[in-house]
């Protein structure tokens, strides 16, 4: 098996032919050295926001790209700076609007290193039940764009969207909303799981495997999705690590780094799980990664449901109106779905933070757009760009 995560001995996966010859990275010459400079966003429908790429052109291959940001900025940090701690809450569920709920966790985190709470075993049950969840809706519906982005009809994004509508229905039951969920507080959990939300979150949990395998039976062993993603976007291992590449782009190239199990946040150690990892940092390895990753978090939250033990969901302690964390620094910063979510906290010991600071995972991410575009065709860049798996809110924050 050529193609196998290492992580994951005896896992069944196809044998991918991974012997399609890679592009040149070399552009053509036209005889004139003319080159087409094109502006691909930020109306494109393919660049997933208000984004931008200032692209060369030889013919068709590209020689030169530039990321262009900016044109969602929200002043997110600054706002963080004048406003109370509790109230810059909802503000981080804008930023990764698709999983608000582990924005919520990572700010949470940091504001908990601060003041030095505790939080009840019960809450952190939830959170991690939360955060995978979370996990599911993002790959699942990261496959079915980079689908779309590659030609297919709408079939695998309304796939993958109708069980995110299962998902967000139980988000909805928990917090009152679909999206931006604003559960999480310092300390544990705004409020308790209602009555009958563990069963059905069982219900879905035991499906989601039934869908994955119809979604690979779909997809898997398709031609024009192999010839599409195969030796396209290479990200080298090397390159991965300077660039500070985190979660499933990272992983895609074989380095096996996963916040959950390097820092060991919250309850993460109690459950086991593997890491998947890819072995040639192509779109097809980042597109696979998150598909086992999938699997993984199945089996993470069947754990979880089964072992939620009873108890309060907030420290006693954790005052949430005045609350004033005495002078110094915290890094709190988690695995999310798109890779290391972090917020870095100063505090002169106010109500607000003297420094407010996120590293989010998109942006960072983005910036090795250019140096996986190179040598490859317009049609590409977009697949690349989609499978880097981005949302504009937290790259422009």
């Amino acid at each position: 098996m050529t193609h196998l995560a290492e992580s994951l001995p005896g896992a069944e996966r196809p044998n991918f032919d991974h012997s399609i010859p890679a592009p040149s990275l070399r552009p053509s010459s036209n005889g004139r050295g003319d080159l087409l400079e094109v502006s691909m966003g930020p109306q494109h429908p393919s660049t997933h926001g208000v984004f931008r790429m200032d692209v060369a052109l030889d013919g068709e291959r590209v020689v030169k790209l530039k990321p262009v940001f900016g044109y969602l900025h929200r002043n997110h940090e600054k706002i963080g700076e004048g406003t109370s701690y509790l109230a810059s809450m909802p503000y981080t569920d804008r930023l990764d609007y698709f999983c608000s709920l582990t924005n919520n966790w990572a700010y949470a985190l940091s504001v908990e290193k601060l003041a030095g709470l505790q939080v009840p075993e019960r809450a952190e049950y939830i959170r991690v039940i939360t955060a995978e969840l979370s996990r599911l809706l993002n790959h699942s519906c990261l496959i079915g764009f980079l689908l779309q982005d590659m030609g297919a009809s709408g079939t695998p994004l309304m796939y993958a969207f109708r069980e995110r509508e299962k998902i967000l229905d139980l988000f909805e039951a928990l917090t009152g909303a679909r999206m931006m969920c604003n559960y999480m507080r310092f300390g544990g959990c705004r409020c308790d799981l209602p009555e009958g939300w563990v069963a059905q979150a069982q219900r879905v949990v035991q499906e989601f495997p039934t869908f994955l395998d119809e979604f690979q039976n779909l997809l898997q062993g398709n031609e024009i999705l192999m010839a599409r993603t195969q030796h396209v976007g290479v990200l080298s291992k090397e390159l991965a690590v300077n660039a500070s590449m985190t979660g499933p782009m990272l992983r895609a190239s074989g380095v096996n780094y996963d916040i959950r199990k390097v820092d060991r946040y919250g309850i993460y150690d109690r459950f086991p799980f593997r890491v998947p990892l890819g072995d040639h940092g192509d779109v097809f390895d980042r597109y696979m990664v998150r598909f086992l990753e999938m699997h993984e978090s199945v089996r993470i939250l069947e754990q979880a449901l089964r072992d939620l033990p009873a108890g309060p969901i907030i420290d006693p302690k954790a005052k949430l109106r005045g609350f004033r964390p005495k002078a110094g620094e915290a890094y709190g910063r988690i695995e999310s779905p798109k890779g290391e979510l972090g917020f870095y906290l100063i505090s002169d010991g106010s109500t607000n933070p003297y420094r407010y600071r996120v590293r989010p995972p998109s942006f960072v991410n983005l910036t090795v757009l250019e140096d996986l575009c190179l040598g490859h065709t317009v049609a590409d860049v977009v697949i690349i760009l989609g499978s880097i798996d981005i949302v504009l809110g937290e790259v422009d924050r």
